[in-house]
């Protein structure tokens, strides 16, 4: 009997350490920044108005960034990380290099809080509330950001290359991507709709408007005039025809007249299992922020540092 006893504290005593580690590595969605750095959300929002009021780009470019520090070994701030002769960061893998932006309005932010709450909080934090508030400014939803992130000392070069979606990517492609992040279709259909806002370089878009058939011929002309079939790989276009400073339903309306702009994008609406989802987003606005706004929860969960893991970095591109 009492070998039965010591087995059930044991066991006890093991739930509740799984329980207390489940518990840390949980971020916060209440007050987690509200007694050490009570400016932090006001620093965060007037910066990022003033970065999109002076540039239109911006929100759309910090969005992509905190999407591209997600999807590799999650939401750590290791894009963040300068490489130098003793580290290789993320900044040169393929999908990021010439066409990641952004970093400066980070580095304002993060100078700004550090001094007003010196570290304490997290430039992957920052850079999830920046995201939000970049959709925000843009006239797109608002959503709950989670804290408590912290911040990573590696970074990987190789998982970038190999865990960020091409924008030559298949249906079946991107399913299998967002899949691997446990995000269903419907979050990456949702997510997708970040190219509401933003620009592309033709260098990703070239070979979908000169040789891919599922395009509005008129569109791919347009497209054509400012990406010849060799050479200007960095001139840009607008991921959105419509509006691509405002964040809305535009693009899925894009999609269903075929003049989505990248291969990746026009797949959504390819007589494919996400079809009668993007004619659903494509006229109802409620429903598409809803889901965005979701769906940007979920992404913001992506394998956080929490706890004693990681660290607080001071300057957001090297390590402490």
């Amino acid at each position: 009997m009492a070998s039965t006893m010591v087995s059930s504290s044991l066991l006890a005593l093991f739930l509740l350490s799984l329980l207390s580690c489940r518990v840390q590595a949980q971020l916060s969605t209440t007050g987690f920044y509200a007694r050490t750095c009570p400016k932090l959300q006001s620093i965060v929002s007037s910066t990022m108005a003033k970065a999109v009021a002076n540039d239109s780009r911006m929100g759309a470019s910090i969005l992509r960034l905190f999407f591209h520090d997600c999807f590799v070994n999650g939401c750590d701030a290791s894009v963040l990380l300068d490489d130098n002769s003793t580290f290789t960061g993320e900044k040169n893998a393929l999908p990021n290099q010439n066409s990641l932006r952004g970093f400066e309005v980070i580095d304002t932010i993060k100078s700004l809080v550090e001094a007003s709450c010196n570290a304490t909080v997290s430039c992957a934090d920052i850079l999830a509330l920046a995201a939000r508030e970049g959709v925000v400014r843009l006239g797109g939803p608002s959503w709950t950001v989670a804290l408590g992130r912290r911040d990573s000392t590696t970074a990987s070069q190789s998982a970038a290359n190999s865990n960020l979606p091409s924008p030559a990517s298949s249906l079946s492609t991107l399913i299998s991507s967002f899949a691997a992040k446990n995000l269903s279709p419907r979050d990456m259909t949702a997510l997708s709709g970040a190219h509401t806002i933003g620009q592309a370089r033709c260098t990703t878009f070239r070979s979908h408007i000169y040789n891919d058939s599922n395009i509005n011929s008129n569109f791919a002309a347009l497209r054509k005039q400012n990406c010849p079939s060799s050479g200007g790989d960095n001139n840009l276009a607008p991921l959105d025809l419509q509006s691509p400073n405002r964040f809305g339903i535009d693009y899925y309306q894009n999609l269903v007249g075929r003049r989505g702009l990248l291969h990746s994008d026009q797949e959504l609406f390819n007589n494919g299992t996400q079809d009668s989802l993007v004619r659903q987003y494509s006229t109802n606005t409620q429903l598409f922020f809803s889901d965005f706004a979701a769906a940007m929860v979920k992404m913001g969960a992506l394998s956080p540092l929490t706890g004693t893991n990681g660290q607080i970095r001071l300057n957001c591109r090297k390590v402490n």
